[in-house]
């Protein structure tokens, strides 16, 4: 049975054809959300109907939608993307019902299901990118809250009053730890530029990169105390500083959690899918919501 999914990042839209659990197609084109989201959505269609029929479409997107498929808030998007309608327009122009996903939870699935926590049941996963997102796989589901918010990890309060954020707060977690927020802290262009130095032995950009690890190991270990999975996965383009980046994390989420979560049976691991991850997830998450086990 052939599922396609499609992810939607700021820089690149990635799409993935799975035969049961086994990536079969794959193709990558510019998001280019500058030239709008009609623009977008007529680039994701066109890269579904290139692959031909599948049994399931799903579409992960970098933000919020809601039950009608409509946008809410998609902050590393241009253009105005609030209220528009999303999947009916898609599912018109593929002739087939498409489900919508947030690309945290699509990871999530992903990774909980064929990635670095298959076999696990209570998963929680961390995708640090330009933002940062995750997911919840609890009791082996994927877990959605109401109006399937949850899993937004990456606006979870790490500064008491810092910066504002674009979803209305202060001192959110993506505001540190994403890609452009470390290189901006290292005095950098770019994270790559960043990793590069750091691993080079640069000061300003082993600090930053630290630091990164640090606050979302403050997330983690809020996150871990509540929830005690069994396996933690981190992916995404940030977490490629490996242990730059890994090291801070385990030892702050041991400093903040060790005498209240069982952290010797959570199991701290990275992600295995790759820049795939999402588009993945989307594809799973489709066929769930066409067989009825989630809303689609």
């Amino acid at each position: 049975m052939r599922l396609v999914g499609l992810d939607v990042g700021g820089t690149n839209i990635k799409l993935v054809v799975l035969d049961g659990d086994e990536v079969v197609e794959r193709g990558s084109e510019p998001t280019r959300s500058e030239d709008g989201p009609e623009a977008v959505l007529d680039r994701l269609a066109a890269m579904a109907r290139a692959v031909g029929n599948g049994a399931s479409v799903g579409v992960a997107f970098p933000g919020l939608t809601d039950r009608d498929g409509r946008g809410i808030l998609f902050p590393n998007l241009h253009g105005d993307w609030a209220g528009r309608p999303i999947r009916g327009p898609l599912s018109r122009a593929l002739d087939r019902p498409v489900a919508l996903v947030n690309d945290g939870n699509a990871f999530g699935l992903a990774e909980a299901r064929v990635g670095a926590a298959r076999g696990a049941s209570d998963v929680m996963c961390v995708v640090c990118g330009t933002g940062i997102g995750g997911g919840l796989v609890l009791g082996g589901r994927l877990h959605l809250g109401i109006d399937e918010r949850a899993g937004e990890i990456g606006h979870h309060t790490v500064v008491l009053d810092g910066p504002p954020c674009n979803c209305g707060n202060h001192g959110c977690l993506e505001l540190y730890a994403g890609a452009r927020a470390v290189a901006r802290a290292a005095g950098r262009a770019s994270f790559d530029e960043t990793l590069a130095a750091a691993r080079a032995g640069d000061e300003g950009a082993t600090v930053a990169s630290r630091q990164a690890g640090e606050l979302i190991g403050v997330a983690v270990a809020n996150l871990a105390i509540f929830l005690t999975p069994e396996r933690v996965v981190i992916g995404g383009g940030v977490a490629e500083a490996e242990e730059l980046l890994m090291e801070p994390l385990r030892a702050e989420l041991h400093r903040r959690a060790a005498n209240v979560a069982p952290l010797e049976q959570i199991e701290v691991v990275r992600a295995t899918l790759g820049p795939e991850a999402g588009a993945i997830g989307a594809a799973l998450f489709a066929a769930d919501a066409a067989a009825g086990t989630i809303p689609a």
